[in-house]
């Protein structure tokens, strides 16, 4: 909107401040402090909601549980679907300063709401149940993978950037690994989705742990969305430029605004929870913006604590079934296997946290191995 304010007052002799809104870097600014402000300001607002309607955490399988009893009694007062705080000022704040021309950002925008009411609709099944059961795992990967569909077949269609957006590109190469990887590339952006979906959703059991995580990951982002959609510093650092990426930074900063916004509600004790509603939805962004920039390979390093969380669930079911009921974790995913060795919630944050910051320095040095 302010974007589309400076274009029609440009030529205005006093209101030549307003020449600031054409520069990406000062929108992503505007937007990140945008979302905070709407996020703190809606905050309080969603909880009273919430809290009027009783959705609270629902009781966990007491099996799993065992000797983590008073977090379960914890979590059962504190209210879910904080998710929609974080979706509403993502959206809010793209709508206000990205150019509304930007068809990737209006992409990254369906498939944050999407995935968003994929997790809504979980989210509701349990809390109005009193149980874990929300949409089975089948529904949910079902309508993951619809919002990943169309986001994959829009982007294959594409006829002017589908020359770069059906390419694999590895960070550590100069050239692309796979040059052109056609229709294949549909079903590799839905894989994308999917997978940053779910890696994130596996991580969100902590206060604080997976938002922390995220803002971190979208703030790497940021850095690699602008670069790509700028032809010089694309040239200049090896890597893919994609025509109206840089767009993206928007989107970015505002996911890290609207964080660190959650984050202050969120940080334990916890007020509310995100829920799938929310998990899912920034999951889903980060996956797609991965894919707009080129940077989808960078995002099993950048999302480093993701991916370990994820592995050790696919690792302790995989054991489970091969060795007769053996287990690899005491819990999954890993940030509950702390818990059981007896560390303390905050402890594993915190260090998940640090190591999110090593992953995340870890990436944007990828782009000086060129």
């Amino acid at each position: 909107m302010f974007y589309f304010l400076h274009e029609i007052l440009k030529g205005v002799e006093w209101l030549k401040a307003i020449n600031v809104f054409q520069y990406v870097t000062f929108r992503a600014i505007a937007a990140a402090a945008t979302a905070l402000l709407l996020s703190l300001v809606l905050g309080p607002l969603v909880i009273r909601w919430i809290r009027r309607l009783r959705l609270h955490q629902p009781q966990r399988d007491a099996s799993d549980m065992r000797g983590l009893e008073k977090e379960e009694d914890y979590k059962r007062r504190v209210p879910t679907m904080g998710g929609v705080m974080i979706v509403g000022s993502v959206l809010l704040s793209a709508l206000l300063w990205m150019k509304w021309g930007a068809d990737l950002v209006w992409l990254a925008l369906f498939c944050m709401a999407g995935l968003c009411g994929v997790g809504l609709a979980d989210d509701y099944l349990k809390v109005s149940r009193g149980n874990t059961k929300g949409l089975p795992w089948w529904g949910k990967i079902i309508g993951q993978c619809l919002v990943g569909l169309v986001v994959g077949v829009a982007l294959y269609l594409d006829s002017e950037r589908r020359g770069v957006l059906t390419a694999l590109y590895v960070p550590f190469l100069k050239n692309p690994l796979v040059p052109a990887m056609g229709i294949a590339a549909i079903l590799f952006i839905e894989l994308v989705i999917v997978a940053s979906s779910n890696a994130v959703n596996l991580t969100d059991g902590l206060d604080g742990l997976a938002i922390g995580c995220v803002i971190m990951v979208a703030g790497v982002y940021a850095l690699f969305t602008y670069i790509s959609g700028t032809k010089e510093f694309a040239e200049h650092f090896l890597v893919p430029y994609v025509n109206g990426s840089g767009e993206l930074t928007i989107v970015c900063a505002a996911l890290v605004g609207a964080g660190l916004g959650y984050l202050w509600f969120n940080t334990a004790p916890a007020e509310v929870f995100m829920g799938d509603s929310g998990s899912l939805a920034v999951g889903g962004a980060l996956g797609v913006i991965a894919v707009m920039c080129k940077q989808e390979i960078a995002l099993v390093l950048v999302g480093g604590v993701f991916v370990i969380e994820a592995l050790s669930v696919i690792l302790q079911v995989g054991s489970f079934k091969l060795r007769g009921g053996k287990r690899i974790f005491l819990m999954t995913p890993l940030h509950h296997h702390f818990e059981k060795l007896g560390w303390a919630r905050t402890k594993i944050t915190v260090r998940f946290w640090i190591l999110s910051v090593v992953f995340a320095l870890l990436g944007v040095g990828t782009l000086k191995l060129r």
